[in-house]
């Protein structure tokens, strides 16, 4: 997997040599590492606030139109190049990842049923409409959610204190922004930090591309919401219902299948494994090696 050289990513932190260039003081703070993340993070996100909750296909456009924002944002703010979004190679990392995160979450919604924390039943819906509507949805909420968190975010910070830092910090964001989600608590957030926020920021620290991870961040949310299994507290429809039993350690309770320890020791071992894959092809960042 390619990665941005070190002229393109210093290209947005170097300060004009004249002291004023494109846009004086303001331009340099801007194409600064932490300017454009705040400015990709505005332009993503107001995307996502306007389509998120669109019918029909209009999540999913609303995804496009972010790509868009943050091709503008990385190339003409930054001033770097866009390998983790390019065309090339785009459906085998977006593959790639949906096997990841569909076998994660049904590896742990079985072992959840084994232990008895779960049980399913069918529960009658239109099989071609939920499943259209639910993938439109997730396909617009894992594109735009990793846009912001691994392509701005966590680049941002890795430029500035290197890759370990960097998945850190992102991870516990992560974390603390589904706390205003339904049934979330201080363990759901701690949670997801783990699972999702670290694991993610290995998966891209290791593929470099933000197709792997949003592949994988879509087929767990869908595999979730079609199991009938609350996503991230939410329980929109899905082709079952699920009843849950025994302690919300095991099943997550009505925040769903994130808040539940299996998968939070699943995605931890996973995450190891992949984090070691990205030292071993040089995907790891020190921090003294960070322009400032």
């Amino acid at each position: 997997m390619s990665t941005p050289s070190a002229a393109h990513e210093d290209a947005g932190t170097r300060p004009d040599e004249d002291g004023g260039g494109r846009g004086g003081r303001l331009g340099r703070i801007v194409r600064a590492p932490l300017g454009w993340m705040l400015t990709g993070l505005v332009g993503v996100g107001l995307v996502s606030a306007l389509t998120a909750t669109g019918p029909g296909p209009v999540p999913a456009l609303g995804a496009v139109a972010a790509v868009a924002v943050y091709w503008v944002v990385m190339r003409r703010v930054a001033g770097r190049s866009t390998p983790e979004i390019a065309q090339q190679g785009a459906g085998r990392e977006a593959l790639y990842g949906g096997a990841l995160g569909l076998g994660f979450v049904l590896v742990s919604a079985l072992l959840i049923t084994m232990f008895g924390g779960y049980s399913f039943s069918w529960a009658g819906n239109g099989f071609f409409t939920v499943v259209c509507s639910a993938a439109m949805v997730q396909a617009g909420a894992a594109v735009t959610e990793e846009l912001m968190f691994r392509g701005l975010a966590l680049q941002a910070l890795e430029q500035r204190w290197g890759s370990r830092a960097a998945i850190v910090i992102t991870g516990l964001f992560f974390g603390v922004a589904h706390l205003a989600a339904p049934g979330a608590s201080a363990w759901s957030a701690l949670a997801i930090a783990l699972e999702a926020g670290v694991m993610l920021g290995a998966a891209f620290l290791w593929r470099r591309s933000i197709w792997f991870v949003a592949g994988l961040h879509f087929t767990w949310n869908l595999a979730e919401q079609l199991l009938g299994i609350p996503v991230s507290g939410h329980t929109p429809k899905g082709l079952f219902t699920v009843d849950t039993h025994g302690s919300a350690l095991l099943n997550g309770g009505t925040f769903g299948l994130e808040a539940s320890i299996v998968p939070v020791l699943i995605g931890v071992l996973i995450a190891v494994r992949m984090f070691v894959l990205a030292a071993r092809s040089g995907g790891l960042r020190p921090r003294r090696l960070v322009r400032r």
